[in-house]
């Protein structure tokens, strides 16, 4: 049976054919959907972890009992994974383990475009990457041969274009390998110094048996074209190099980018005149290449920087772009912002009203530090805001402890705030962390997580009370505010930089996307009171707009919150639509 599947759910449907019976991510764009597409199959145990090193090794404990497993990530969250996967490199496996993981070039969705191939070159196992949705598919189940084949955890690399991009895929049958026998194993699963010693040589052997099988592999296939030019490329790249040259270059598409082979690439050099390689981010083959003796044009004629495209490629050879449909370039850009009623936003108001230095996390709230609120003066990893705040604080005593907090979101928190929050409390800074509480994994688009009181299924789980955790990890000063009473919420900010410990306040408000939340009523301006000052402006709502000098509400938009109405001092903004009475003349109005 033949399906128009993007890439994310293609891997899944690969996995679901491979026999995989348990998968532990965290949500990441652009690796999100594979685990949500994962889910919607019975036969697989699917979660949301906490983060994504706990769901590597989760997914190792499940290989170590015998089945095949897998874990997905985005980039950023092979960081948080490094730990053990270098490890598992040495340990190898018991049933198949397939690591997931999606970079992004053009930062669509991350605070850097770091290239995976790197660790799946440091860390020496294997690595394949699909250029289409069938390649998904096939790759992911690929990937469970080469790791029990290989006694090696194997890693497949997304991109965002592949990743999001629709392509036929041809279903196939689940097949599921019979569980290996679980049996003690301490010289190859513990890997103290002396066991570890041992495996070393046996991860050396397995990368050149790896070289070896990269040679003859399919999914490294030579296509002959003319020999004028040899192009080395793989993924997405690919793609858009058939797109410029059709047959008339001569192509080696990679499907393993780790380890890379040797004589295939020879063997290409022998019959063209000029060899290049095209590649997105970092010259990873390219310094292959250079390293076999094998001379080719890579990042002097490519840019490091971004997404390649067509257009781009052809340009980077000197070629004429082909001709495209492109959209209406008077179409208006809509800048990314916080949604109208969004919760944070009350909060990041009184934050930046009060002028106190915001140091912030990854998440939907990172949209604070667009104008006009521009809350935020720093963002780094998940959970750098809380151990960012504490050696802030340190660094600058006194003199910023009343004036310096933090936020992060409940998931994030959940994800890698608790160690923070845990050093604010144990080395003692005056520290005050906000925990943006709005009951959901928002940015990735609505997953589950520790605090919400459901699993990745939707059914019922334990649900960890934010308030008991951080008066668990030793915060004596812990307090909920509500972000929609903006008195509430700066009351409670002033009185926690006036205290001189550690405190945590949680602002607590449901994404307003969330189906069970039910918008009020939107509220309307009276032009007659409007005196138009701007300071319901000042909140960057994309609801709230200037109308022939008078605020004006979009109904459409606005879900009824009550920030601004709060906000405006002349007590213009309501929910109630002005009588005919109380509006002034059309002329009036008009001027």
């Amino acid at each position: 049976m033949k399906e128009l599947m993007i890439g994310n759910a293609a891997v899944a449907r690969g996995l679901y054919e491979a026999g995989v019976e348990v998968i532990s991510s965290y949500p990441g764009t652009p690796s999100t959907e594979i685990t949500e597409f994962a889910a919607t199959y019975d036969d697989i145990y699917c979660e949301w972890a906490p983060n994504e090193k706990v769901a590597m090794e989760a997914a190792f404990g499940a290989s170590l009992r015998g089945v095949r497993a897998a874990c997905a990530m985005k980039h950023v969250g092979l960081n948080v994974a490094a730990d053990p996967l270098f490890t598992l490199s040495y340990t190898g496996v018991t049933g198949g383990l397939v690591v997931c993981v999606a970079d992004d070039p053009g930062m669509h969705s991350s605070q850097n475009e770091q290239d995976s191939r790197h660790y799946a070159i440091g860390a020496k196992v294997p690595m394949l990457e699909p250029a289409d949705s069938a390649e998904c598919k096939a790759f992911a189940k690929l990937a469970f041969e080469i790791s029990e084949q290989f006694d090696t955890p194997c890693l497949l690399r997304m991109c965002t274009r592949i990743a999001h991009a629709q392509s036929v895929v041809e279903t196939g049958e689940r097949i599921v390998p019979e569980k290996k026998p679980y049996e003690k194993n301490p010289q190859k699963f513990i890997m103290a110094p002396a066991n570890a010693i041992r495996r070393h040589p046996f991860v050396e052997e397995r990368m050149r048996k790896l070289t070896e099988y990269a040679e003859t592999a399919e999914i490294n296939r030579l296509e002959m074209g003319g020999t004028d030019i040899g192009i080395i490329t793989s993924g997405a790249c690919y793609q858009y190099c058939k797109e410029v040259f059709g047959d008339s270059v001569s192509i080696l598409k990679l499907g393993m980018v780790n380890p890379l082979p040797v004589q295939k690439i020879k063997e290409l050099a022998s019959k063209v005149k000029k060899l290049y390689v095209v590649e997105e981010l970092d010259g990873v083959i390219e310094s292959h290449c250079r390293n076999i003796g094998v001379d080719v044009i890579g990042k002097e004629l490519f840019t490091p920087l971004g997404e390649f495209s067509q257009k781009s490629i052809a340009a980077a050879f000197g070629l004429a772009p082909k001709e495209t449909i492109t959209a209406d370039t008077a179409i208006p850009v809509r800048p990314p912002v916080m949604c109208s009623g969004c919760p944070h936003r009350g909060m990041f108001y009184v934050l930046s009203k009060n002028k106190i230095t915001v140091l912030g996390d990854i998440g939907c709230y990172t949209l604070g530090s667009a104008a006009p609120l521009t809350a935020l003066d720093s963002t780094l990893c998940m959970g750098a805001s809380i151990s960012g705040l504490h050696g802030y604080n340190k660094a600058a005593g006194g003199e910023a402890e009343d004036k310096t907090v933090c936020v992060i979101g409940d998931s994030t928190f959940m994800h890698s705030g608790m160690t923070g929050l845990a050093n604010i409390a144990y080395n003692g800074s005056n520290s005050t962390v906000i925990i943006l509480d709005n009951s959901i994994t928002g940015m990735t688009g609505h997953q589950q997580n520790p605090t919400t009181g459901f699993n990745i299924k939707g059914d019922p789980a334990t649900k960890i009370n934010l308030e008991d955790l951080c008066h668990a990890l030793g915060i004596g000063r812990v307090r909920v505010v509500d972000p929609y009473n903006l008195e509430e919420t700066e009351k409670a900010v002033k009185e926690e930089l006036a205290v001189h410990e550690p405190s945590v306040i949680i602002s607590r408000r449901p994404c307003v996307l969330l189906k069970y939340v039910k918008p009020k009523k939107p509220v309307m301006v009276d032009p007659d009171k409007c005196r138009s000052c701007k300071r319901c402006m000042k909140l960057g709502c994309p609801s709230i707009r200037m109308k022939d000098g008078k605020a004006n509400i979009d109904t459409t938009l606005c879900v009824g919150c009550g920030v601004c109405e709060e906000l405006c001092p002349f007590d213009a903004i309501g929910h109630e639509e002005p009588t005919m009475a109380e509006l002034p003349p059309a002329s009036c109005v008009q001027q």
